[in-house]
């Protein structure tokens, strides 16, 4: 991995040399336009509406439109120029419980990597993050852009994930939610049936893009065949004239196909699940460069840690 940024965690009196790197990247397959009668690449002029001239990118410059009407031109250089006070530090402003933070703040999301003279400042804040049960919140300038974000531990590792402004996330306002709905017991206690024949340890790995694969193959068989190649048609959606329209029947016929599926997997897939019963706590890792590992119990701290971050450093 290449490093995106480089500068510094600052929080007190404390300043921790670091790097940091994309957690996240993109596996989909990049199309071109072209032209479809010769395969030519398309390509795009950028021109003037005024002179109706080309124009260089370097004499592009931007522009806002007021309300009157009226545009304001602002360079590249005078953006650059702007003095954000952050710099080229990760500056911690304080410190809040982990639930507190609405998951729909989350943005993106990157490793931090001390310089090796740094180990013993980062290993001392990854350990007191974990133990307090903290995210740190801090202010961060990536790309010519301050952002707010968060300093959470994700095993051995600190990640810093940028979080949106307040103004970003727009408030649902759904009228039909409004409305009052009455839900009998028998209701009640069969989506709770549904939702627990349906419980499972979270494994991301269990799941693929579906679309990815699909777009993967259809360009590997034009490929190997030299033509176009219709994509396979869905498949037929289940029939209507079995429809359940009773809620209770539905959640029910559910839980049925639930439970008949997963018999119907055999012991072989039930050795590959996680077992319910089995939660890892933590405990008190040492202040060292690799944490002590942390036995599993059925009780632990009060409060639950995300599913990602339950283990905490390992050893």
């Amino acid at each position: 991995m290449r490093p995106v940024w480089k500068g510094s965690v600052a929080f007190g009196m404390v300043t921790i040399p670091v790097r940091l790197y994309s957690a996240t990247q993109e596996h989909d397959i990049r199309f071109h336009q072209v032209h479809n009668a010769d395969g030519g690449r398309i390509r795009y002029k950028r021109f003037c509406e005024v002179c109706g001239l080309e124009v260089a990118y370097d004499d592009i410059d931007r522009a806002v439109e007021q309300p009157d009407g009226t545009v304001v031109t602002v360079s590249r250089d005078e953006l650059g120029e702007l003095a954000v006070a952050t710099g080229h530090e990760i500056d911690v402003v304080e410190f809040v419980p982990v639930e507190q933070i609405d998951p729909v703040l989350y943005n993106r999301s990157y490793y931090v990597e001390p310089e090796s003279r740094s180990l013993k400042p980062y290993v001392l804040l990854r350990q007191a993050l974990y133990e307090t049960d903290r995210i740190a919140i801090c202010r961060v300038t990536l790309r010519q852009r301050e952002s707010l974000a968060a300093l959470r531990v994700r095993g051995d590792v600190i990640i810093v994930q940028t979080l949106l402004w307040p103004d970003e996330v727009r408030e649902p306002s759904f009228e039909v939610l409004s409305g009052d709905v009455e839900l009998r017991s028998q209701e009640r206690q069969m989506a709770k049936s549904l939702v627990d024949s349906l419980t499972e340890d979270f494994d991301p790995a269990a799941f693929t893009d579906r679309y990815a694969e699909a777009v993967a193959d259809l360009v590997a068989t034009k490929a190997a065949e030299g033509g176009s190649v219709a994509p396979k048609a869905p498949e037929p959606a289940a029939s209507e004239t079995g429809k359940v329209t009773d809620l209770v029947e539905a959640l029910r016929a559910s839980v049925e196909q639930a439970k008949s599926e997963r018999s119907g997997s055999g012991s072989g897939s039930g050795s590959a699940k996680r077992s319910r019963s089995t939660r890892t706590t933590k405990s008190s890792p040492k202040s060292s460069s690799k944490p002590a590992p942390t036995p599993s119990s059925s009780s632990g701290s009060s409060r639950k840690k995300p599913a990602s971050d339950r283990n905490g450093p390992s050893a």
